[in-house]
C-alpha cells in the first residue's frame, strides 16, 4: 500500500513539474484581443513563368513575306527577389483574421529561346536570352485561420487573393507580361510573441489565374527579326512562392 501511494505521489509530482515546464509567461498577452492593428513585412520570393509553345508557327516578316519557324522558350535561371510592404490587419474572430497587404515584388527572369528551324535546316542552332527585370504592386486580401495560442506561438493556415499591377516592361522585349495579373494564395505560418513585437514567418503558394502574356506586344516590336521569338508563345502562366516576416 505505501509502494503505492509513494508511485502516485510520484507520478503527481512528475505531471505538475512537466506542467511547470510547458507552461511560460506570455509576452503581449492582450496583441490579439485589438480589432485592427498595423505591420510592415520584408522579405523573398522566386517567380516561375509557364510558357506553352505554339511549335513550328507562321509569321510576316518586316519584308512582309510569310515565314516559318519552330521556337521554343523557357525560364532557364531562377533567381529570389525581393518584396517589401505594409499591412492591416482586422480581427474577426478568436480564430479568424481579415488582412490586407500592399505590396511591392521585385525581381528579374531569365529567358531561353531555342531556334530549331535552323536546326532542321543543317543551319548553326540559334539562341537568344531575355533578362527581364520585374516591378509588381500588390493588394492581397487574406483570410488567416489561426489555432489557440499557446506560450507564445500560435500557427495558423492563410487563403486569399492578389491581384497585382507590373510596372516593368517595353516595347523592345522579346516577351511583354500584361499590365496586370490576378493570383490566388495559400499558405502557412506561426506567430511568434516577443517581448516587444509579434514577428510572423509565413510561406505562401501564388498561382497566376490568367495568360500574363502581352499578345499584343508582337504588333509593336521594332526589330523585325525578333518577330519570330516574339510569336513562338501564346500563353503564360505565373507561380510565385514567398516567404515572408511579417513585424506587428
Amino acid at each position: 500500500m505505501k509502494n503505492t501511494i509513494t508511485i502516485i505521489i510520484l507520478h503527481i509530482l512528475l505531471c505538475c513539474t512537466c506542467q511547470a515546464q510547458e507552461k511560460v509567461v506570455e509576452n503581449r498577452p492582450y496583441t490579439d484581443l485589438r480589432k485592427f492593428h498595423f505591420g510592415i513585412l520584408v522579405g523573398t520570393h522566386m517567380q516561375d513563368i509557364e510558357f506553352n509553345n505554339v511549335g513550328l508557327h507562321t509569321y510576316i516578316d518586316e519584308n512582309g513575306n510569310k515565314q516559318e519557324a519552330l521556337i521554343t522558350c523557357d525560364q532557364n535561371q531562377w533567381e529570389p527577389g525581393f518584396n517589401i510592404g505594409v499591412l492591416g490587419e482586422i480581427r474577426l474572430h478568436t480564430h479568424f483574421q481579415l488582412r490586407i497587404a500592399p505590396t511591392l515584388y521585385f525581381g528579374t527572369r531569365h529567358y531561353n529561346f531555342r531556334d530549331l528551324t535552323a536546326d532542321q535546316n543543317n543551319k548553326e542552332l540559334s539562341t537568344k536570352q531575355q533578362d527581364m527585370k520585374t516591378a509588381y504592386i500588390s493588394t492581397a486580401i487574406e483570410l488567416i485561420a489561426a489555432a489557440p495560442r499557446f506560450n507564445n506561438h500560435r500557427p495558423y493556415l492563410m487563403f486569399g487573393i492578389n491581384p497585382m499591377i507590373n510596372l516593368s516592361g517595353n516595347d523592345d522585349d522579346i516577351l511583354k507580361l500584361k499590365s496586370s495579373d490576378v493570383f490566388i494564395e495559400a499558405g502557412l505560418g506561426c506567430d511568434f510573441y516577443l517581448p516587444y513585437f509579434k514577428l510572423r514567418p509565413e510561406l505562401k503558394f501564388m498561382f497566376g489565374l490568367t495568360n500574363c502574356l502581352d499578345k499584343n506586344h508582337a504588333n509593336k516590336v521594332k526589330d523585325g527579326a525578333l518577330l519570330p521569338y516574339t510569336t513562338s508563345v501564346d500563353q503564360a502562366k505565373s507561380k510565385i512562392i514567398a516567404l515572408t516576416f511579417y513585424f506587428e
